[in-house]
């Protein structure tokens, strides 16, 4: 690493669409704040850089299915994700966002450099396209039959199944996702990043770094190595939401969100520096990280950089250390089936407990293969190693000063045994160094959690406790030796539980944080007669009532039951309690209008027999205002009132949609009612 003078570190950006689960933090978020956090106790220069992917597909299916606009779920999520990874102590130099006019102007000008240098090549395809909802489909938009594996939820763009990387086209069968309407192939104009006539230096990229972990390595070259290739990638699409193709002749076209995402990463940077930016992507002795998930592997190692290459100004990844994924309880990860651990949820039930997950989910990192989190390893990892040797051996340390030494740091034995365990701190230190610089984190922290067993282990053999019968100066002196061993955790430690070390060294009395070259010097990070805070406990232990409340809190997953394929599967069973609550009545629409700039929102008046009031409903496209006036309608009076598009709307309509056809009935009674009547 000597020929590099700074370091840029990219973190994946999340999809604004949803929390962020324990599976995302030990993914690529949470490696990537250790190894930073150690990089900056060696004193190196870093950029720390993350943000919003706001451009998915999971954005606007997810905007689609609450009737809500795309920018609404962004602004939603954005911040939640935000604050969430900044509770649990990932520090990042910027937290940026894809939606914003900077990245547009950003994105935009990167692409139209490509396309004024003659890169793209233009092609009309045949794209599938949707009568009923009368758009072009997206990747994410069609399922079908997966050709390689037969997954039968494969989608257009990849199959979650095998992690082949498909188009649409390529699927069996493939269907909707937003009707039940039959698929047509319609010709389209896109611009394609000619993948096989750059593969040759993309072969001579990926062949110059062997270092990199087996699954990128394996998988990078199973892409180039492959029968067909690497093949020509569209980098346009014909959506609305995303960032507009900055070319004449692309109306109606957006840049495809695997060119705009990673440009986030830039986004941010000029954010972060201003003009002082180029140097951490475009100078040769910057070195650029880029922490990931295995899913992204083949975007960051192989599309990135060819569209970097083909601008020619930027410096390329030295190193892509992507995790594979983490189980829960022995079941995939699943936001659907809200089979997760949710991060604000865990601070809800633990707080101030943001480190102890830190810690066991980097003990269970799943560096090179998928690897499963449980409720029983988490309260084990706890009790038995937070609490029983960190825990413990501060807390011996802290309470036999105080009671020993006046609540001084004393003086620091010299005797054999002394010298022998001082010895350990500078290498365990050199042992989490050579770990983290190869990115084992699971490596790392069990040598940075051996010191504290190091220093139990001399506390018990030395016990100063008898000593001191008979010796007090001898017993200080075991005491200094350990209160050393203790200074010496909160860096070997901190990039691991950085809160931890904080409380730490506010019990030391330690004015200011230790630098990673200073483990270096045996028995002198802490000045004798320095003035102790008071003694408390690092950790707590965490009961088995607790486990059980958050295994309680999992659904567990049912095996899905076969359904025709135009139906969407029945929800899970609910209490009569839990109906209760929904007060439903028949109201009688009075009075429509069109949404401004809504294409499929109207502004109806009810009359709910209650009162006169305003609901939103997302039904412009299949109804005029005309149609329903004079409707009698089922209506969600009681749903909390919330603006939409500036309007406050107070309720939501009931609609049935049909599953083969795609289109909105209304849920009205059979026989006019009184307005007001309830639905039962």
């Amino acid at each position: 690493m000597s020929q590099f003078n700074r370091t840029t570190v990219t973190a994946a950006l999340p999809y604004a669409n949803g929390p962020i689960h324990i599976g995302h933090l030990a993914g690529c978020y949470l490696p990537s704040d250790i190894y930073v956090r150690f990089l900056r106790l060696r004193g190196e220069d870093v950029a720390f850089i993350c943000g919003s992917d706001e451009h998915g597909m999971a954005i606007t299916m997810r905007a689609r299915k609450e009737g809500v606009s795309p920018m609404d779920i962004v602004d939603r999520y954005h911040v939640m994700m935000r604050d969430a990874l900044k509770d649990f102590g990932v520090d990042f130099d910027v937290y940026s966002r894809t939606s914003g006019e900077k990245h547009k102007e950003v994105a935009s000008s990167f692409f139209k450099e490509l396309y004024d240098k003659g890169v793209f090549d233009t092609r009309e395809t045949d794209q599938y396209y949707d009568p009923e909802a009368k758009q072009f489909l997206a990747d994410r938009y069609i399922k079908g039959t997966c050709p390689r594996c037969n997954y039968h939820e494969a989608y257009g763009d990849q199959c979650e199944s095998c992690g082949a990387t498909l188009n649409p086209t390529d699927l069996i069968n493939p269907a909707s996702t937003l009707s039940g309407a039959t698929l047509e192939r319609r010709k389209t104009t896109n611009w394609f990043l000619p993948l096989d006539k750059l593969a040759p230096d993309l072969r001579a990229y990926i062949e110059s770094h062997p270092e990199w972990k087996a699954n990128v390595y394996g998988q990078c070259k199973s892409w180039l190595d492959s029968g067909d290739g690497l093949q020509p990638r569209s980098m346009t699409r014909d959506l609305d939401w995303g960032v507009p193709v900055p070319v004449e002749g692309a109306e109606g076209k957006v840049l495809y969100v695997w060119f705009d995402a990673p440009l986030g990463y830039i986004t941010a940077t000029q954010e972060l520096f201003g003009k002082d930016w180029e140097k951490w992507w475009k100078a040769d002795d910057t070195r650029l990280i880029h922490f990931i998930g295995k899913d992204n592997i083949v975007f960051h190692c192989i599309i990135f950089p060819a569209i970097l290459m083909q601008h020619g100004e930027y410096i390329l990844a030295d190193q892509v250390p992507a995790n594979e994924f983490l189980n829960l309880e022995g079941d995939k990860l699943s936001t659907s089936r809200d089979w997760a651990v949710w991060l604000h949820e865990y601070l809800e039930d633990f707080p101030g407990k943001a480190d102890v997950l830190r810690y066991a989910l980097c003990a269970t990192m799943p560096e090179n293969k998928d690897n499963d989190f449980t409720w029983a390893d988490f309260q084990q990892r706890n009790n038995s190693e937070l609490v029983s040797i960190y825990g413990n051996l501060v807390n011996r340390i802290m309470v036999l000063n105080h009671k020993f030494c006046d609540g001084k740091v004393p003086v620091v034995g010299q005797e054999p045994a002394d010298l022998e365990v001082l010895k350990n701190i500078a290498k365990q230190a050199d042992a989490v160094t050579k770990s983290l610089e190869q990115f084992k984190f699971r490596d790392a922290l069990t040598e940075a959690m051996n010191l504290a067993r190091v220093g139990n282990k001399y506390l018990a053999d030395q016990a100063p406790w008898k000593v001191m019968k008979t010796d007090l100066a001898r017993a200080q002196a075991i005491l200094g030796v350990s209160t050393q061993i203790a200074a010496a955790l909160t860096v070997v430690m901190d990039p691991f539980m950085p809160q931890v070390s904080d409380k730490l060294r506010v019990m030391l009395g330690m004015t200011s944080a230790l630098q990673w070259s200073d483990l270096g010097s045996e028995g002198h990070l802490i000045k004798v007669g320095t003035q102790l805070g008071q003694a408390a406990l690092l950790f707590d232990k965490i009961e088995d009532e607790a486990m059980d409340i958050q295994r309680a809190k999992l659904v567990k997953p049912k095996p899905v039951p076969t359904y025709p394929e135009h139906l969407e599967p029945m929800l899970d069973s609910i209490t009569f309690d839990q109906f209760a609550p929904l007060d439903i009545r028949v109201a009688t629409v009075t009075a429509a209008e069109a949404v401004p700039k809504a294409d499929r929102l109207l502004k109806l008046t009810l009359d709910t027999g209650l009162d006169t009031r305003t609901v939103l409903s997302g039904i412009a496209e299949h109804f005029s205002p005309e149609e329903v006036v004079g409707k009698e309608v089922c209506v969600l009076v009681n749903l909390a009132p919330r603006k939409i598009r500036g309007i406050e709307s107070q309720g939501m309509v009931l609609m049935a949609e049909d599953a083969k056809s795609g289109k909105l009935r209304f849920v009205s009674p059979s026989e006019s009612v009184a307005p007001g009547s309830k639905v039962s």
